[in-house]
């Protein structure tokens, strides 16, 4: 599967390597199994931070995309294609969407409420 990062897109480069390889699964290039290049590897091999990939191996792991196995490295998950389509990023959205309009109807301004989301973020919670 061949990987192209463009730095001149507005996608940041961790997503745009997010969306590559969701599509890579879609399309069969990558199947379940299929041993990942290292964070190392594929961050010299795109001329990136090793960072920026560690951060998709991240989410695309939380989405059960690829799994880690320690030492042995990155694979595909087994089920990573019914995965592909989930978007965690919509649902957060979603749900931050209704809260948001729950709390406005309380009366809270908008400014309230980006103080109570920076407190509770800070908080960790």
């Amino acid at each position: 599967m061949d990987i192209r990062i463009d730095v001149g897109s507005e996608l940041p480069m961790f997503t745009q390597l997010i969306e590559q390889i969701k599509q890579g699964v879609l399309a069969g290039e990558l199947l379940p199994d299929d041993l990942m290049p290292s964070i190392r590897q594929l961050a010299n091999d795109l001329g990136v931070n090793q960072n920026t990939i560690a951060k998709a191996y991240k989410l695309l792991e939380r989405d059960k995309i690829i799994v880690a196995k320690g030492y042995k490295g990155s694979f595909v998950h087994p089920e990573a294609k019914d995965h592909c389509e989930v978007d965690f990023s919509d649902q957060a959205n979603s749900q931050l969407q209704e809260v948001i309009s729950s709390l406005r109807e309380t009366g809270l301004t908008d400014s309230e409420i980006r103080i109570a989301f920076s407190s509770v973020m800070k908080q960790g919670l």
